[in-house]
């Protein structure tokens, strides 16, 4: 079993971008992360693979996506972070907060280093 194998049908996800093996493939860190995270809460019984397929489905099927599927992953996070909002488990402004925070931590990275929340110069 590979380090990105899991039991979890969310590796079935449409469109999935995987490799030659069949394992999934991550642009980013963040994106391997956020996958990791789907795979947990959706293990620990936060929500169900139909909610989530449906809720994927709806953003990867959203008009203006990248023709070549680059935005694959922007729209896995929005997906989760949808359907975590519509089920109460977190909240829409807390959730832009955070992404504001997480941007000007980047901007505020210097090249090379690792993006930390901490960097955020108003955190």
């Amino acid at each position: 079993m590979s380090l990105y194998e899991t039991a979890s049908p969310l590796t079935r996800s449409p469109q999935l971008p995987k490799s030659a093996d069949g394992e999934p493939v991550f642009p980013e860190p963040w994106a391997a992360a956020a996958f990791a995270m789907t795979v947990h809460l959706h293990e620990r019984g936060l929500f169900t693979w139909r909610e989530w397929a449906k809720m994927l489905s709806a953003e990867l099927h959203r008009p203006g996506r990248a023709v070549n599927g680059s935005d694959y992953f922007e729209c896995w996070v929005a997906a989760l972070s949808s359907l975590l909002v519509n089920k109460g488990i977190a909240d829409v402004g807390a959730i832009l907060l955070l992404q504001k925070s997480w941007q000007r931590a980047a901007q505020a990275t210097p090249h090379g280093k690792p993006i930390e929340l901490s960097n955020d110069p108003l955190h």
